[in-house]
């Protein structure tokens, strides 16, 4: 079977919102170490390696507000999606306590062809669908409920978003307003990267966005999935009717 960088669902779907899921995968590439980063199983299944219950909300997300998604198919431990091509983290050496072995001395060569077999076919298709007028990206991602060494996180849900993005504040006080959620504002980390996907896809270019981010104990099973899809499914239109945009 031929190797494909990316997933989309729902091409044709009329809705205006796009979903995203840079994450979504913790699949290594045949071309990549013979699909194999020299970790162990046990890492390659941890938040390292993809966004765990990130993909499966999206998908479910987007079919409930009838519009497409496109979804990455490489860790991120591959290359990062959501990282520019400058950016020093792109391929990721170590993350969370962990030294990806098949990263530690890439080379020039070896970040070339991730770029060209993973990162640049993905965000070209990305750039297709967000290309609709009056469209709208969010952008699902998962948080690991904690980091070696450090404090919990509480935060059920997180927006992130640069200083003036016309969206993101009404989807916050939406979340707020429901009284009952945990919700963190540039948490748990801060804002957006220059030339990170959204930097890319939404913010240049203008277009309204979200990137929500979720405690991925909530979503690691088809019950948290299918109840988080709900509610933002609910939320989202509200948030973009109180926004005006």
């Amino acid at each position: 079977m031929t190797y494909a960088p990316f997933f989309i669902e729902g091409a044709e779907r009329p809705g205006r919102w796009l979903i995203t899921c840079d994450h979504a995968s913790n699949l290594v590439p045949p071309f990549v170490g013979d699909g194999d980063l020299g970790l162990p199983a046990e890492d390659m299944q941890r938040h390292i390696a993809y966004d765990i219950g990130a993909y499966a909300v999206s998908r479910l997300l987007a079919e409930q507000l009838n519009a497409p998604m496109v979804a990455s198919n490489f860790s991120r431990l591959v290359i990062d999606p959501n990282r520019g091509e400058d950016d020093p983290t792109l391929v990721m050496q170590l993350y969370d306590g962990t030294i990806t072995p098949a990263n530690r001395h890439a080379d020039a060569a070896a970040r070339e062809a991730r770029l060209q077999g993973c990162y640049r076919p993905y965000h070209a298709a990305l750039a297709r669908l967000a290309a609709r007028p009056g469209t709208v990206i969010i952008s699902m991602h998962s948080f690991t409920p904690q980091l070696r060494g450090r404090a919990p996180r509480p935060w059920e849900i997180g927006i992130l978003h640069p200083e003036g993005e016309a969206f993101s504040p009404h989807l916050i006080k939406a979340l707020q307003d429901t009284g009952d959620l945990c919700v963190g504002v540039n948490q748990p980390y801060t804002g957006y990267l220059p030339g990170d996907a959204i930097d890319t896809h939404a913010t240049k270019p203008g277009r309204p966005n979200a990137l929500i981010e979720l405690r991925n104990d909530l979503i690691c099973d088809s019950a948290g999935q299918q109840d988080w899809a709900a509610r933002l499914a609910k939320v989202l239109p509200r948030a973009m009717q109180a926004s005006g945009l």
